[in-house]
């Protein structure tokens, strides 16, 4: 299954790669022919979208995307969150899957995208310097601050794709958009939803499936499919894109 987030690329290259690789068959080029498909195989691959097995354990957390754990700290204030917060960075390589998903169930109350730069993420000022998209999640019914995912752009991840709009509701593990050729996502915490980070740095995590963390509330916080939902339909794709 491929990305919708990436029709248009992946169309391109799906067609580019049959005409190339039927031109080297018709000429006799068969290992040329071979070459091209392959190619066009290991292209198709950035946009692969696999079906996932979101837990539904009460209170579970689960990563936003596929890649390795690159930093876990607090901050003394994150101000979507209004308050203290943890953050889990995952470092999105070109080979992983680079569809985006919800870590809970709940709410966009904001979407804010910010223009910048297009660092290298192996540079530590690319998670401040480079252009980034956040999402605050709210709680469907309390409007409790639950989490905040931020993406963001490296040097060849010059497209980010937001699929959702303000006040859309996300399911637990809803795909929301994607970052084209990998990069780095952020997923925020508040400290008073008491997480308790179950992933370490390094660990390669898989989104919407592996948990990042287990959370509690006095709200009575609830990840599950229990919630009262009213409404999860996404919206039409809202695209940011810069130049290349």
């Amino acid at each position: 299954m491929l990305s919708s987030y990436g029709k248009r690329e992946w169309r391109s290259i799906l067609l580019i790669g049959l005409i190339l690789t039927a031109t080297s068959l018709i000429g006799g080029l068969w290992w040329l022919a071979l070459a091209w498909a392959t190619i066009t195989a290991a292209l198709l691959s950035f946009f692969r979208d696999p079906n996932r097995s979101v837990p539904t354990q009460r209170g579970a957390v689960v990563c936003p995307a596929d890649g390795r754990i690159s930093s876990i700290h607090t901050l003394d204030h994150f101000d979507p969150l209004d308050g203290p917060a943890t953050c889990i960075r995952i470092f999105m390589s070109i080979l992983d899957v680079h569809v985006n998903r919800s870590p809970c169930h709940a709410t966009i109350k904001s979407i804010a995208h910010r223009p910048g730069n297009h660092l290298s993420v192996l540079n530590p000022r690319s998670v401040e310097e480079n252009e980034s998209n956040l999402l605050l999640l709210v709680h469907p019914t309390t409007h409790q601050r639950l989490a905040a995912v931020r993406q963001i752009a490296g040097r060849l991840a010059r497209t980010i794709v937001c699929g959702v709009d303000e006040h859309d509701i996300l399911q637990h593990g809803q795909r929301f958009g994607m970052i084209k050729f990998g990069s780095t996502v952020e997923l925020y915490l508040p400290a008073n939803m008491h997480p308790d980070i179950q992933v370490k740095k390094g660990r390669y995590v898989y989104g919407g499936i592996t948990i990042a963390a287990l959370v509690e509330s006095p709200q009575r916080f609830d990840t599950s499919q229990n919630l009262p939902a009213t409404g999860g339909a996404q919206s039409s794709a809202a695209t940011t894109r810069t130049a290349p």
